[in-house]
């Protein structure tokens, strides 16, 4: 299964939350989105557990810190996403074709797949309280992709573990 694949529509550089009228004002700020002001601890995050001091800091001047109040349309069905989303905190509905196939909690991510592929987002995600997110553009995402290699390997892994959850799915 792919909820780790749900979409945003593009019209700008950095990309687009929600409906098309949400979109990003300034960098770690969204309408309906605050700007976090406390630093989140990267490392308790698994992707980026095994990063060391500088990786880190690398890849949080890339992440925007945003919190999102509940109900809100993160990423839509249909649409090319340009970013990657790492939850710190709350929970998020994935559904697919109106269908609830996922919650999403601490620790989750979506968005990864639309990064790497840019086709269309394959469900909506939507918050079910307040969350603290972390978010990557496609253009951020690349950079640390080429030098951030821990990264790079991490996603591999859980891409292949999510191909092989959803392999297993088909043949029970």
């Amino acid at each position: 299964m792919d909820e780790g694949d749900p979409g945003t529509g593009v019209t700008e550089p950095r990309g687009q939350l929600g409906p098309p009228d949400a979109r990003h004002t300034a960098r770690g700020s969204l309408p309906g989105m605050a700007a976090r002001p406390q630093a989140l601890d990267l490392k308790s995050i698994w992707l980026f557990s095994g990063c060391s001091a500088s990786e880190l800091r690398k890849i949080r001047s890339s992440l925007d810190e945003v919190v999102v109040p509940e109900g809100k349309v993160l990423v839509e069905e249909g649409r090319v996403g340009l970013e990657f989303f790492l939850i710190v905190s709350g929970t998020a509905t994935v559904s697919r074709n109106g269908k609830k196939v996922a919650t999403l909690g601490p620790g989750g991510y979506f968005g990864e797949m639309a990064l790497l592929d840019r086709k269309p987002r394959s469900a909506n995600v939507v918050s079910d309280t307040e969350m603290d997110l972390l978010v990557l553009s496609q253009r951020q995402f690349n950079s640390l992709l080429q030098s951030v290699p821990t990264i790079a390997r991490k996603l591999l892994a859980a891409m292949a573990q999510r191909v092989r959850e959803a392999d297993a799915k088909a043949f029970d």
